[in-house]
């Protein structure tokens, strides 16, 4: 008699499942995304490899959150390059029509110092439309600390 409970209780419990299930599925599906609701978001990207792929997806990154529309007009947003990552700002470099176009757009193009001292690279190496702040870290503590976000592509 036992065996004959079982089944049709785990039937009941399977098509309860499946149709929360189903519930979960179809409200997952209709999610559009966090709703914009404060005056201005900030936003500042971290790079510090010289790898064209982390590059690229950074610059890519930072123009996909320019290009979202629940952000238009309310993105405040900075790059700042330290370490490997600037090899990116070198005269030369494949990045500066890219650079240049996100400083149009208004993001902040800026360059840790401490890496420029440490590398033994002059100023004149870099982009001169690149901003000079006098440590990476220092930028990514404060912006944080003011409630930007810290991205690492």
């Amino acid at each position: 008699m036992k065996k004959f409970l079982v089944v049709p209780l785990m039937m009941m419990m399977y098509t309860g499942y499946a149709q929360t299930t189903d519930a979960q599925l179809r409200k997952n599906r209709e999610y559009t995304g966090a709703v914009a609701r404060q005056k201005q978001y900030h936003a500042i990207y971290q790079l510090d490899k010289n790898d064209p792929k982390v590059i690229q997806k950074a610059i890519r990154n930072i123009n996909n959150a320019l290009n979202d529309p629940r952000l238009k007009g309310k993105l405040q947003i900075e790059l700042v390059a330290f370490s490997a990552g600037t090899d990116a700002y070198l005269k030369g470099s494949e990045y500066e029509e890219a650079l240049k176009a996100l400083v149009g757009r208004g993001v902040i193009v800026a360059q840790c110092q401490n890496t420029l001292e440490e590398r033994k690279i002059p100023k004149e190496q870099l982009y001169d439309f690149i901003a000079l702040v006098p440590s990476g870290n220092g930028e990514l503590i404060i912006r944080q600390a003011e409630g930007w976000s810290v991205v690492k592509p």
